[in-house]
């Protein structure tokens, strides 16, 4: 193994890979069913550095900062940002009865 380098691992991001609505939908139905709200604001933050979060801002009266803030890991975004950011990817929240 001598002469070899070892290649350094990259960090996974989900926004390079949420392309469509119904990538988008489907990786937000996932986070909800998830009863921790960071992985709900951490889902709601691949989604906008996905679709943009300068658009993001424009559309939601939100600021850039704000939006980063809110929906990190550790953010805690009120439920008109959610409904904001969730109007603004183009979807709605939904509620069914759990079975």
């Amino acid at each position: 193994m001598m002469g070899m380098k070892m290649k350094a691992a990259t960090k996974w991001d989900a926004s390079e890979y949420l392309e469509t609505e119904a990538d988008i939908a489907a990786y937000l139905n996932a986070a909800l069913e998830d009863s921790d709200t960071s992985v709900i604001a951490a889902a709601l933050g691949d989604i906008a550095r996905a679709k943009g979060m300068t658009q993001l801002a424009k559309e939601t009266g939100i600021t850039r900062d704000g939006l980063y803030k809110a929906l990190s890991p550790t953010g805690n975004p009120s439920f008109d940002t959610v409904q904001k950011v969730v109007r603004a990817f183009g979807l709605k929240l939904d509620v069914a009865a759990m079975s």
